[in-house]
């Protein structure tokens, strides 16, 4: 210290700002090496979510949904998703966020298809009426099927929408999803929508765009219509955070990629 105070002034102050540049490189790589081992010692691709509540630990995967990890990927590296707000959080159900405009209607730009393969979800293997987490959906489809536009309507033809829901309920979720529009892909090992799966958000069959959530509870109904493209691997109660928090209270700070 002696030292430095006999120094000359301009000589002195180039040091002190060398010294605080060194704090602040080992500060972010400490911060980084912090991240990096939320990850411990798995194998794959990560991705480290970071927000304004604590850092989000991904494991992606490439094999279940190949195009949209690549894309989530261009995206987070690009720095897209810095400073984005998760705009809709609901308690019990998940965290939706990638949107630059945060009102839910943003995107990148651009819009890809679905990567899902009904059958490794066993879609397939079960009827509509042995799943009721469907059971709304396949009301709104026989309305809308028989186009029909007000309650009356509804009620004068009621016999025949109950005809076509019976029927429609011997049908596998696969059969009836195709039935409405989606499509699948059989060659994908694809993941349910379970506790920490990251899934894309969309508006219907293959709108994908930048916008993702993440489950904070299992959402079997939600199974066949959008791409699970990573799993939480860790910090769920930063996650708890974000969605106690409220609507627009959380954002990305960054997202780094790390592939081991």
């Amino acid at each position: 210290m002696e030292f430095m105070i006999c120094m000359p002034l301009k000589i002195r102050r180039m040091l002190q700002n060398v010294l605080i540049l060194i704090t602040v490189f080992f500060t972010s790589f400490c911060n980084l090496n912090a991240d990096d081992s939320l990850v411990g010692d798995r194998k794959g691709t990560f991705a480290l979510i970071k927000t304004d509540k604590g850092t989000l630990p991904v494991q992606l995967f490439p094999k279940s949904a190949p195009q949209t990890v690549s894309h989530f990927i261009k995206l987070s590296q690009k720095g897209f998703y810095d400073g984005i707000i998760f705009h809709r959080v609901i308690e019990d159900f998940m965290a939706q966020t990638g949107d630059p405009l945060g009102n839910g209607t943003g995107g990148p730009g651009y819009q890809f298809a679905d990567e899902i393969n009904a059958k490794a979800l066993g879609l397939d293997k079960i009827l509509l009426r042995d799943a009721p987490e469907f059971h709304g959906r396949l009301q709104n489809y026989v309305i809308r099927s028989m186009k029909i536009t007000s309650q009356q309507e509804l009620d004068r033809r009621q016999n025949e929408a109950n005809r076509i829901y019976s029927n429609l309920m011997k049908m596998s979720v696969m059969d009836f999803l195709i039935k409405s529009g989606y499509q699948y892909n059989d060659q994908l090992d694809s993941k349910k929508a379970l506790r920490g799966s990251v899934a894309m958000a969309n508006s219907g069959p293959n709108t994908n765009g930048s916008q993702f959530f993440i489950n904070q509870v299992d959402t079997p109904h939600l199974d066949g219509l959008h791409t699970v493209f990573g799993q939480l691997i860790g910090n769920y109660e930063i996650l708890d955070k974000i969605i106690t928090s409220g609507n627009g209270k959380s954002k990305i700070l960054s997202i780094k990629i790390l592939k081991r």
